[in-house]
């Protein structure tokens, strides 16, 4: 079922009835809207002046809706982790902790083969010349252990967004809308990997004693392009500042299509699929992830 992602820029009070977000305006509380819980995904708290209830941040939580905060410049600064999402948890968790290094590095290559791969499959898309990206994706060793990926980095965005452009988290402009598209997405990572019983702080390749979502930054990998795509298209309008309008085009990436071997999903949908292939994988019960091509 595909899940709705609900934004909340303005002050309002936030509580629960009947499974239901009930929402109203300070000023207008005669006014009141209802929204199923069910059908939610993902919730982004903008504003600092809104109200929410417990009990509907418990509601939240158990149906693994991605609860994401917001810092004063309206960038996403926090994530609510539900601890028990999934049935078989504890199974899993005990197959995510015993991987070895050597499987770890066999996913590691598969993520980087995927990324490069849609690097080159969004520039052949733009009608970019990606030819200098297909040797890289072809001969990506375990572990990516000669930087294949980065390597193709260094390609890619100068490519992409201009040979003026230089990838800075840092830096406003394109990179703070690619820095509000890839905090999105990792926000709709992790709840995928922890509906799938997976611990978003175990990693397989990133690793940092600050970093809670270490695999969320290994399984988004893949999926960066098709923020970059939207990104793009914002930049070629002339929209580079983060406002209402490109936030809301950047948001839509968790329902664009997403094209597996041989069906369509919405990207939402995708990180499922994606994150239960990454369990069989570490139970053994399969040897590759299953990861989406852009089309």
């Amino acid at each position: 079922m595909l899940k709705r992602t609900l934004v909340f820029s303005s002050p309002v009070v936030l509580s629960i009835k009947n499974q239901q977000i009930v929402l109203y305006y300070k000023d207008l509380p005669e006014e009141k809207r209802t929204i199923p819980i069910e059908d939610i995904g993902v919730v982004l708290i903008e504003n600092p002046m809104i109200s929410i209830s417990i009990p509907l941040i418990n509601a939240l939580s158990d149906n693994n809706v991605a609860l994401i905060f917001c810092d004063s410049r309206s960038m996403p600064n926090a994530m609510l982790m539900n601890l028990e999402t999934n049935t078989m948890q504890g199974e899993v968790l005990r197959n995510q902790i015993n991987i070895g290094e050597v499987l770890k590095k066999n996913l590691w290559k598969q993520i980087v083969e995927y990324k490069i791969r849609n690097q080159a499959l969004l520039l052949e898309k733009l009608n970019i010349d990606a030819s200098s990206l297909r040797p890289l994706y072809t001969n990506v060793k375990s572990g990516d252990n000669d930087n294949r990926e980065g390597i193709a980095a260094k390609l890619y965005w100068p490519l992409l967004f201009g040979n003026e452009f230089i990838r800075d988290r840092s830096s406003g402009g394109i990179n703070i809308l690619l820095n509000y598209g890839y905090t999105i997405l990792r926000a709709a990572v992790a709840r995928a990997l922890m509906g799938s019983g997976l611990l978003p702080a175990i990693g397989l390749f990133h690793h940092n004693r600050s970093n809670a979502f270490p695999l969320a930054d290994d399984i988004m990998e893949p999926y960066r392009p098709f923020v970059d795509e939207i990104v793009y298209d914002l930049m070629k309008n002339g929209q580079i500042s983060l406002e209402k309008n490109s936030k809301s085009r950047i948001l839509s990436v968790l329902m664009c299509d997403t094209h597996f071997k041989n069906t369509i999903r919405p990207l939402s949908i995708a990180l499922s699929i994606t994150t239960a292939s990454l369990v069989k994988c570490i139970a053994h019960e399969q040897k590759t992830i299953s990861f989406p091509l852009i089309k």
